[in-house]
């Protein structure tokens, strides 16, 4: 589905990006170009002499740019047909501190990505977002949930335009940037390691998982739609045991702006959503189609009544031998 097409991708120096440019490059050979948009000359830098030798580092493209700058977007985006949107500022007590920079990247940055997709008739957008998004506690997940509506609101403003626009949600990337695995593995050698609290529970995504949903929205999405997959939980308790299993553990209580449980689907939102095999779609709510016909023409089937999908009350849960494995192949 890529062939001959330009695709584009905002924070394309991040973790997600890196592991996105690996991965099209390795799979989809006859792309025509992939453009890494992002701020930090350093990393783009680095990322170029990392593809050096690359047979096909013909075909990458580096953009120093923001997203809040929109004629910068507006330039990068000429002939893309793909853009993944991935730029924002994630960090969540940085954001509490940071309040109106949050607002700028994260809000009027993803206004900006979706306004130049328009102006530049992109063909497909999917934009990441987070399990904060839902039901939000904190400003990054509120911010994350105001970028979330603009993405499918694109649907509404786009005229005669082609872009169809979707959105995936998934948890904390197992192992990623300030996650809590990398923290536990410095400390795995102490006798006392801190908690925050007993009864905590995540979902356990990768960083190839979440670029294959990506792959599959962009596969599947007509518009407006928000992918959610079905994954395993872990409790962090296990977690800490599976890295330190000779320590004591003491819990200090969760930290500001954090929850005891991610939640993915809410109870709310869980009226427009319909259940696949390995993930969900969440409807926009303002449409003007019956969600038994959206079922009839795409497959799937309504969820069960007062559904909700969270961390604690899913079915699947890895055990301590699971979780050492996973991390075994970190």
């Amino acid at each position: 589905m890529f062939e001959n097409k330009t695709i584009l991708i905002t924070g394309g120096t991040g973790s997600f990006g890196r592991r996105f440019t690996h991965l099209m490059l390795k799979r989809y050979k006859k792309i025509k170009k992939l453009i890494i948009f992002s701020r930090d000359e350093l990393k783009q830098f680095e990322m170029s002499n990392q593809y050096k030798t690359s047979p096909y580092f013909d075909k990458l493209r580096f953009f120093i740019g923001d997203i809040r700058d929109k004629q910068r977007l507006d330039m990068a985006l000429r002939d893309v047909d793909v853009v993944i949107h991935a730029a924002a500022l994630k960090h969540v007590p940085s954001s509490e501190y940071n309040p109106f920079e949050t607002i700028k990247t994260n809000v009027l940055g993803t206004q900006n990505v979706i306004e130049s997709c328009i102006d530049n008739n992109v063909s497909n957008l999917v934009s990441l977002s987070t399990d904060k998004a839902s039901s939000p506690v904190n400003l990054y997940g509120a911010s994350k949930l105001l970028a979330d509506k603009i993405a499918v609101g694109a649907e509404y403003i786009k005229g005669n335009t082609k872009v169809v626009s979707a959105v995936v949600r998934y948890g904390n990337v197992m192992a990623s940037r300030g996650s809590i695995i990398p923290i536990l593995m410095k400390q795995k050698n102490k006798n006392n390691i801190k908690l925050t609290d007993k009864e905590m529970t995540r979902f356990n995504i990768s960083l190839d998982d979440a670029i294959e949903l990506v792959l599959l929205s962009l596969k599947k999405a007509k518009g407006g739609e928000i992918f959610v997959p079905k994954l395993k939980s872990y409790r962090l308790l296990d977690l800490a045991k599976a890295i330190a299993p000779k320590a004591k553990f003491s819990f200090t209580g969760i930290r500001p702006g954090e929850k005891i449980h991610e939640e993915m689907i809410s109870f709310t939102e869980s009226a427009n959503t319909i259940e696949y095999n390995n993930y969900f779609i969440i409807l926009p709510s303002f449409r003007e189609y019956k969600i038994s016909d959206y079922i009839k023409k795409n497959g799937g089937k309504k969820v069960i009544k007062r559904f909700s999908y969270s961390s604690d009350a899913n079915r699947n849960f890895l055990k301590i031998p699971e979780i050492k494995k996973i991390i075994s192949n970190l």
